[in-house]
């Protein structure tokens, strides 16, 4: 059996390729587990991946769509932004469901937790569930053109099963609400 808590890599150096504000790519040259030598990539994040499911009582949720630039496509999402290192996610969550849909929560819960892509960066993930909802005005960044609508939770779970949704953190958060609903903690 493996020992969980002993690194079998081996870094020889490392160098910086590539940093701006929101990310910073570094080389490793390497031994790797089997003893051969190597180069390994990683993004390091300067930021939390914050995803907000807010429902509803009559379980529904908000969703933003918006043109994504890496990917080069149109994506369905729910709220979610990032949140700096040193500041509380749950302070960065409010911020983002307040930007991007206009709606003020009063019961938080954080439901999940999540690294994002962890065979190439450091990218960390938190999913909070936002109840007793109060609308209020939209102040999307001046990078956002969004689209906003309001859906039953069953809509966007088959937008999911569908392949409609593929954002990894909403793909993980309507599952994980999906679940607590048909467990009953919701």
């Amino acid at each position: 059996m493996l020992n969980e808590e002993v690194n079998p890599w081996k870094t020889l150096s490392n160098r910086e390729v590539y940093e701006n504000p929101w990310i910073k790519v570094t080389e490793f040259d390497v031994i790797n587990p089997s003893g051969g030598q190597g180069i390994y990539g990683k993004v390091h994040f300067k930021n939390y991946a914050i995803g907000i499911v807010a429902l509803d009582d009559q379980l529904n949720i908000w969703l933003v769509g918006q043109y994504r630039f890496p990917i080069n496509r149109y994506s369905w999402e729910i709220p979610e932004g990032g949140g700096p290192l040193g500041i509380d996610p749950l302070e960065s969550a409010k911020r983002e469901l307040l930007e991007e849909t206009g709606l003020v929560a009063k019961n938080w819960t954080e439901i999940q937790q999540m690294h994002l892509s962890n065979s190439v960066s450091d990218e960390f993930g938190i999913i909070y569930l936002a109840r007793n909802l109060e609308q209020f005005e939209s102040e999307p960044e001046e990078t956002e053109q969004l689209q906003i609508t309001k859906m039953s939770l069953e809509e966007a779970f088959q937008m999911v099963i569908s392949g409609k949704i593929t954002d990894s953190i909403s793909v993980a958060a309507i599952l994980r609400v999906k679940l607590l609903v048909i467990e009953g903690k919701l």
